[in-house]
Order: C-alpha cells, then structure tokens, then sequence
C-alpha cells in the first residue's frame, strides 16, 4: 500500500476509530491515544492489508480489543482537560440549543447505561452507520446476535425516553 492509498482508504477511518474508542472508554485523551495507535499498526502492516476483506472492520476490531486493554489496566496514565463549552450554531434559539442538547445528552447517559454489547452494537451501527455485517465482523459476533443486541438496546432507550416523557420522570435503563 502507497502513501497515497493509505490516505484515501485509511485515514478517513480516523474519527470514526476515535468515536468508537471514546464510546468504549469515556476518556478523549485515552480515546485518542487508542486511534493513534490503531493508525500507526495500520501503516506498519500496510503491506498485508490487501490480504484483509473489510479493513474497516478489522480496523474497528483493533479498536475495541486495544480499548478493552486500556480499560484492564489498572494504571490510567491520562486525564482529560475540560477546555470549555461547546458553541452552538448562531441561527438555533438558546431555548432550542439547550433542548437538543439535554436531548442527545440524555441519550448518551442512557447508552452509556447499556450492558457493552449492547453499547458498542448500537454505536456501531446508529451512530457509525455501519452496517450489520460490518458491525458482525468488527466485534466478531454472529449477525442474528448484533441484531439481537441492536433491537434490545433501542428498546431500553425507547422505554426509558418515553417513560421520561409520559411521566415528567428520569427514565432509567
């Protein structure tokens, strides 16, 4: 693999290995830490990747077996510096803003609540917009398991959001 085909098939994945990262350890720094190093094993194995079906997949798979090792570590070396608020688009009311925002955080807190299956199959697949297969071959399951996972944890969010809705409550997971 060239530098050049390394940048258009590889480089693309980056945020992509970093959101999924992230999502399995909560942590930008370590998340970051986890896709630079995927990066670097990708160009150091440049040579054998023609010989791999879906780098995209074995890409994510990478990620999530080095992201399961950093959370085994007993020893997290890094601490995420909080720099300050998200801006927000100039043409959305602040009223407007601060709903989608309690919205998607909601989400996130409710995902986040989701056994780690579920949580890296529904990141995977709604939010990475891969597909089934890929998400089947990113985490090495069965496809009728990833839509198993898929439908069980929408399901629990659906519930928890509409409970918070009928009743004025904090749904839980």
């Amino acid at each position: 693999m060239t530098l050049q085909e390394y940048k258009t098939t590889i480089l693309p994945l980056k945020d992509k290995l970093f959101r999924f990262a992230f999502r399995m350890l909560n942590n930008r720094v370590e998340a970051e830490d986890v896709a630079q190093e995927i990066l670097i094993k990708l160009w150091n194995k440049r040579a054998d990747l023609a010989e791999i079906n879906n780098i995209e997949a074995w890409s994510i798979r990478l990620t999530k077996n080095l992201s399961i090792d950093k959370m085994r570590s007993k020893h997290r070396r890094t601490e995420e510096i909080k720099v300050g608020f998200d801006q927000v688009a100039g043409d959305v009311s602040p009223d407007r803003a601060a709903e989608s925002s309690d919205a998607i955080n909601r989400v996130r807190q409710l995902m986040d609540e989701l056994p780690e299956k579920q949580k890296s199959v529904m990141h995977l697949r709604d939010i990475e917009g891969l597909s089934y297969q890929e998400v089947s071959d990113a985490l090495e399951m069965p496809l009728n398991q990833v839509k198993v996972y898929l439908h069980r944890a929408r399901t629990r969010i659906r519930q928890a959001l509409t409970a918070a809705e009928n009743f004025g409550l904090e749904g839980t997971v």
